[in-house]
């Protein structure tokens, strides 16, 4: 199961007592005190991994609380401190703070390691309050307690392209033809119904170069208002760099003007914000095995009127999808160079 937010509440572990305690050994007249201090809480540690890719197992257990600090003992023995606990994130996790809504950490590399709550300082024991006119203290403190804070993950994947466009446009036979990717593809709208990663290899070792593209649900008109799946997986091609929107040109969807289809769903884009209208785009018109001529020809035109980036291929047949796949690699070369 796919699952990409999710809220928990961690709690550091408290610091450990100080102790009081005299020295009563024997031959050891007047021994003093003795008590020592108690052990730090263990911190609530989270580190991205690549071995995860969903918050599945933040979902059904939300609750993550550290070892707290043994107490101080006597003849000067210092509690052992906690244990951390330690998180265990995909990598593209932003954490927010619930309260504040202030971003916590942007998980973005493998092994990146943040202390999200801070274990309790321990107490100190009876030991560090003795003076010279002030021999026998009783003085001890109690540890301190650790950090409880509570947080939204929102995963968002990484991926180089996004593809965009309505249900049934060919997102998913296309990155099944592209990649090693095997989605769900079926005759009817809303086939995909989470989103999917695939990498995409072009050329030869040792020149060969790969980037990952995403496939997420389609969009229809309205999809910032909720209706459809609407844009809860948009956040996921936040992070890409270019975005390619793919319109079906054949009659099969029953929509008759791929260019208002265009229109309709670069609408949707920049109602989500965050930037997503203002990406590089290329358009694909598919399905050109079964295509309207006139629905080619009208939504060429427009791509070249707004000056995108044109490619027409067949999943089917496989026309055009080499050359996508080059343009798609030198697109993204541009980009690197631009960051």
């Amino acid at each position: 199961m796919f699952i990409d937010e999710a809220k928990i509440r961690v709690k550091a572990g408290d610091g450990g007592n100080g102790c009081m305690a005299f020295r009563r050994e024997k031959f050891v007249p007047r021994g003093g005190p003795s008590g020592g201090d108690g052990g730090r809480g263990g911190d609530v540690v989270m580190v991205s991994s690549q071995r995860h890719n969903t918050l599945i197992h933040f979902r059904y257990n939300p609750e993550h609380k550290a070892q707290r600090g043994e107490h101080g003992m006597g003849s000067n023995c210092s509690g052992s401190d906690g244990h951390d606990i330690v998180l265990q994130v995909p990598v593209g996790t932003a954490v927010y703070d619930t309260e504040t809504g202030e971003l916590v950490h942007d998980f973005q590399e493998p092994d990146e390691r943040v202390i999200v709550a801070k274990g309790g300082r321990g107490g100190r024991g009876n030991q560090h309050f003795a003076t010279s006119t002030h021999q026998a203290p009783r003085e001890h403190e109690l540890g301190r307690p650790g950090e409880e804070r509570a947080f939204r993950l929102e995963l968002k994947l990484l991926a180089d392209v996004g593809l965009v466009g309505y249900p049934n446009a060919g997102k998913s036979t296309l990155i099944s033809r592209i990649s090693a990717a095997k989605p769900k593809i079926a005759d009817y709208p809303f086939t995909t119904l989470e989103p999917n990663l695939g990498v995409v290899t072009v050329g030869e070792a040792p020149y060969e170069e790969s980037f990952v593209v995403a496939d997420v649900p389609g969009l229809i008109e309205g999809a910032h208002e909720g209706h459809g799946l609407g844009v809860q997986f948009l956040r996921h091609i936040e992070r890409t760099r270019v975005l390619v929107h793919l319109v079906d040109v054949s009659d099969a969807s029953g929509r008759l003007d791929p260019v208002e289809d265009f229109k309709v769903i670069n609408n949707e884009l920049a109602s989500f914000g965050n930037g997503l209208e203002d990406k590089p785009m290329m358009v694909v018109a598919t399905k050109i095995d079964v295509a309207n001529p006139e629905k080619l020809k009208k939504l060429t035109a427009h791509a070249k009127r707004r000056k995108l980036e044109f490619h027409a291929i067949s999943a089917v047949t496989g026309k055009g999808i080499d050359e996508l796949k080059w343009a798609l690699a030198k697109r993204l070369r541009v980009a690197a160079a631009a960051d």
